[in-house]
């Protein structure tokens, strides 16, 4: 299994999921395993551009709504319930979370975590970025290997979208991240930005690189503009 270590941070971070009610039509069955690694990468775009395009617009006008809000009346109620929500400590640090990063880092790492659409944990949770589960009353699926005499558990979502959703707010909340939190109030660089995001795996700034990798090779920063 990937070696991403969403489960840690979820122990040490109590992250909340965000809402994600949102119909479509989006299907693992898109993509098939047993094609050529060109196809593979047509038909992953084919599902995931649309998705991830889908979630960071709506992040997007939520956070500039924010914004307004914020401007017009700081102290309006929405506010502190999107402060709990997103676990910020004032008005600047709500902000700040509620940025989408670029969208070429979530397809770099939606396709890194999930293989170009093939892994086991997208296909049967639809689970796109390796999140683990700790919670037994929440949707999940045992993972195929153990961690000592420890069973490991995945998140199982409704679609896609919930897991671009949840993957979002994992970033936006988990204390990990507060580093590439700051940074991406400065850029919105990707190159600049992966380099932060080295607590997401166990292969530390590695992970960064073949990031930086993936976005430079697929072209990936053209869906930025």
């Amino acid at each position: 299994m990937k070696k991403s270590i969403p489960i840690v941070l979820f122990v040490l971070l109590n992250t909340v999921n965000l809402n994600a009610n949102t119909s479509t039509e989006h299907t693992v069955n898109i993509v098939p395993k047993k094609i050529s690694v060109q196809e593979k990468k047509h038909q992953f775009f084919v599902l995931f551009v649309p998705a991830i395009e889908k979630v960071y617009t709506e992040l997007e006008k939520k956070y500039e709504e924010t914004k307004v809000m914020i401007e017009q009346d700081p102290t309006n109620s929405k506010l502190q319930l999107l402060m709990k929500q997103y676990s910020a400590k004032d008005l600047d640090d709500l902000l700040m979370r509620m940025k989408p990063h670029p969208k070429s880092i979530a397809l770099a790492q939606s396709a890194m975590e999930s293989a170009w659409g093939t892994s086991r944990f997208f296909k049967i949770a639809n689970n796109v970025f390796g999140v683990w589960s700790i919670n037994k009353n929440e949707p999940r699926v045992a993972a195929g290997k153990k961690r000592g005499d420890r069973t490991i558990y995945v998140k199982k979502y409704k679609n896609i979208e919930a897991s671009i959703y949840d993957y979002y707010k994992l970033l936006a909340t988990g204390k990990a991240f507060q580093k590439f939190r700051e940074e991406k109030m400065k850029t919105n660089d990707p190159y600049t930005l992966v380099k932060y995001l080295d607590k997401y795996s166990e292969r530390g700034a590695e992970y960064g690189k073949e990031l930086a990798s993936m976005i430079k090779y697929n072209k990936l920063q053209k869906y930025d503009k």
